[in-house]
């Protein structure tokens, strides 16, 4: 039972049931970062254990393909995924109030098991491997659902058939994300021989170099806000934009007009969006001829 098909709740939904989750793509500098769980019955966790499930990064690429799609065809279990967008997680990392890395995969684990709940199945216990301090993360899951048991664990991928389960899903979830990407950018050298997306990946690395931009930087398959990124852009432009009034965080020239600077190449601070948005100190080229910015068409 998938998250697309789930509306409807299984005949075992309804008594006691436990959840795994993990995650897939946590660190990888390329593409997204996938949240799955999987369910079924408690009475089911004997012959779950039987299933062959194990952590997805012990398994080969077509062994979590076929315990995949076995599962998809198995009406005694139960799943759903988060695909969270690169640009997302960039987004909400690189925001004048940032969510880290931690409190994003919270969030997401937290929403499925709101999502799961919200069909009516009677989850009585949960098992996520852990991010972060597992006292912690296991303090917060009971606080937001009391009524849960909660085992937060390191490795539960590999304790717990039920995380095990969770983590190919994420796993397959998130390497077909990628291989099927359908890339926005449309420069005729672009190429996706981008390698496993991590940053001591020599293909990755390649890959990044070779598709910089000076000025917008990557393509928005990348995650903006790693680390790896701005070493790519020791020697990036400076961008500078004309502005008719004089605000904080500005320059001005000779002729008293001010310039906004972006702090990080590729980026628009949170500052420069909320002058862009109120209309205060837009350049005069939108200025003079009339240019609004639209949020909605």
């Amino acid at each position: 039972m998938g998250s697309k098909s789930a509306a409807c709740v299984p005949k075992w939904g309804s008594k006691p049931c436990i959840m795994g989750i993990d995650e897939a793509g946590r660190g990888p500098v390329l593409g997204p970062m996938v949240y799955a769980c999987l369910y079924c019955a408690r009475s089911y966790q004997k012959t779950l254990s039987t299933l062959s499930f194990a952590d997805s990064k012990t398994l080969k690429e077509e062994t979590r393909e076929e315990l995949f799609e076995a599962l998809k065809e198995n009406h005694s279990i139960g799943w759903a995924v988060d695909v969270i967008d690169p640009r997302e997680l960039s987004a909400k990392m690189l925001n004048k109030n940032k969510i880290n890395l931690n409190e994003i995969s919270h969030d997401s684990a937290i929403g499925l098991i709101d999502r799961v709940l919200k069909m009516g199945v009677f989850l009585t216990e949960v098992y996520v491997d852990t991010v972060g301090d597992a006292g912690k993360y296991e303090a917060k899951l009971s606080k937001i659902f009391p009524s849960i048991k909660f085992v937060v664990a390191k490795k539960a991928d590999s304790l717990y058939p039920v995380v095990s389960g969770a983590s190919i899903v994420a796993k397959v979830t998130r390497d077909r994300a990628v291989r099927e990407w359908v890339l926005d950018e449309t420069a005729e050298n672009i190429h996706r021989n981008f390698g496993s997306g991590y940053p001591s990946d020599p293909q990755t690395k390649s890959w990044l170099k070779d598709h910089r931009h000076c000025i917008f930087g990557f393509p928005s398959l990348v995650r903006f806000s790693w680390g790896t990124c701005t070493t790519y852009f020791k020697d990036g432009v400076e961008v500078l934009w004309e502005s008719g009034k004089d605000e904080d965080g500005g320059s001005s020239n000779q002729n008293g007009k001010r310039q906004l600077k972006l702090s990080n190449v590729g980026f628009t601070s949170k500052r420069s969006d909320e002058i862009e948005s109120s209309g205060k100190g837009r350049s005069m080229f939108f200025q003079a001829r009339k240019l609004e910015h639209l949020a909605y068409f």
